[in-house]
């Protein structure tokens, strides 16, 4: 909310494909980092993880934004927004946590990386079919899966 504070709504600007490659950079970037431990920019894995949750909540904002939704939306709205698709990504974590039975508290942070650029492929894939699948889930789900997955990262770093 800060940065909607200092440069508006800017990201609205972003078809849905951009906001999905904005993802890739960081997940790739995370993934590089933790393959060669040495970090040429002053910027930690835990800020790339953080930046992954709100893309994939900019994403799903822009999924229910339709052709007459202005570019440049109050403060207030966004945060509603925001607060919605957040809430709703963490009742369907905690469902999922409920049937798989916390499994992630013994996965590896890299491993969660690897998931979400896993599902970042699906994403691009679907994307460049246009929508269409045939038995998976749509983007929404993997933009939800993908935040929720940063969030057990961070959780995992000691973030709090």
């Amino acid at each position: 909310m800060k940065k909607t504070r200092d440069y508006g709504t800017a990201w609205r600007i972003l078809r849905i494909e951009s906001i999905t490659d904005q993802i890739f950079i960081k997940a790739q970037r995370i993934r590089t980092l933790e393959e060669k431990k040495i970090s040429k920019v002053d910027e930690d894995i835990t800020g790339e993880y953080i930046g992954i949750v709100n893309y994939c909540l900019i994403a799903m904002m822009q999924l229910d934004s339709g052709p007459d939704t202005p570019t440049e939306l109050s403060v207030e709205h966004v945060s509603k927004l925001f607060d919605e698709k957040a809430n709703e990504t963490r009742d369907l974590m905690f469902a999922k946590n409920h049937d798989y039975g916390e499994a992630w508290r013994d996965m590896r942070v890299s491993s969660m990386t690897d998931l979400i650029l896993m599902k970042l492929l699906r994403v691009k894939q679907i994307e460049d079919n246009k929508g269409l699948t045939l038995a998976s889930e749509g983007v929404k789900a993997n933009y939800q899966d993908m935040l929720n997955y940063a969030v057990f990262a961070l959780i995992k770093l000691g973030v709090k």
